[in-house]
């Protein structure tokens, strides 16, 4: 249903492979690159599809969510297409690009905290005081159908898919897919991607404490502190595996796709193919899809990117 309801408003993003990375890790490499859908990112469709399933009444009340970005962007251009008011709480640290995007939608913008769950409790406040409709950027089985919709999207594309790998911030996007590839071939493999400085879903799925964490990373876009209570069950159930990739092997990796494929990837958006370059030999796998989530970054950053790069030693 949500296939059916998005196809007419979302991108069919490109699916690309590339020789070179096929040839570097031994596999049949394929790249979903939803950088290039509405806004960015692929939380444009998650927060469509929600929107979608409001009533009049409840779209009259406005909307109010939390997000590093993605989401943020996403949330405003429905709602500016839906004709709904969207007030969205970022954290102060948001790249400029997304606060601006965000902005140009429409939407009221809050610059509030440090982190991403910072901003969600102040929203949450907020939510209290004006009665808008809350949109959770990841914790909500209709934002997680939206996101499915990439899965079955992309084995349309190319049914030889065996695996694939998804970055994973709060498990709303890892959730999404994880259920429409398995519901189509129930023995594609599902493996999740975090930075190793904010993998809160790779511990709760690993029953792990965070207390280390330091939830400092260039990968804004999943940087979450809390994993979703919904999402986290069925990451549990239909996940097969979760891994962690440094910010180092994430900037060799947002280079390498700049420089050999000339795509850019924000930090998020990076994460699942660090993950196939770190663990390509213990991944097996022949047709190997990747989830690139988003193009969103800072171009302010990237002296912040080579820096990184060059300390993980990466050579291609």
């Amino acid at each position: 249903m949500a296939l059916e309801r998005l196809t007419p408003i979302v991108h069919q993003t490109p699916l690309i492979t590339s020789a070179t990375t096929n040839k570097l890790v031994g596999k049949q490499v394929y790249f979903k690159m939803e950088n290039q859908q509405k806004t960015g990112a692929f939380k444009f469709r998650g927060a469509t599809y929600k929107l979608m399933q409001l009533s009049q009444k409840e779209l009259n009340k406005g909307v109010i969510t939390a997000s590093a970005g993605n989401h943020a962007q996403g949330v405003a251009y429905a709602s500016s297409k839906l004709g709904t008011k969207a007030t969205i709480f970022m954290p102060e640290e948001t790249p400029h690009a997304k606060v601006n995007a965000t902005k140009s939608y429409g939407a009221n913008v809050v610059l509030t905290g440090e982190t991403f769950q910072e901003a969600y409790e102040a929203s949450k406040k907020r939510q209290l005081q004006t009665g808008a409709i809350y949109v959770h950027p990841f914790d909500d089985y209709d934002i997680m159908a939206g996101q499915g919709t990439i899965a079955l999207e992309m084995l349309k594309q190319e049914d030889r898919i065996d695996t694939i790998i998804v970055p994973i911030g709060g498990g709303g996007l890892i959730s999404g897919i994880a259920v429409a590839a398995k519901h189509v071939n129930q023995n594609i493999r599902v493996i999740g991607v975090q930075a190793s400085e904010a993998c809160t879903m790779y511990n709760t799925f690993y029953d792990r404490s965070n207390r280390s964490l330091s939830f400092s990373t260039i990968a804004e876009g999943i940087n979450v502190k809390e994993p979703g209570k919904f999402t986290s069950a069925i990451v549990k159930e239909y996940v097969d595996e979760i891994v962690t990739v440094s910010d180092e092997e994430i900037a060799a990796a947002i280079l390498y796709m700049l420089e050999r494929n000339k795509m850019l990837m924000e930090g998020a958006g990076a994460a699942a193919l660090a993950a196939l370059f770190k663990y390509s030999r213990q991944i097996n796998s022949r047709y190997c899809g990747i989830i690139v989530s988003g193009g969103n970054m800072d171009i302010n950053t990237m002296p912040t990117i080579q820096q990184l790069a060059k300390k993980q030693n990466f050579s291609a």
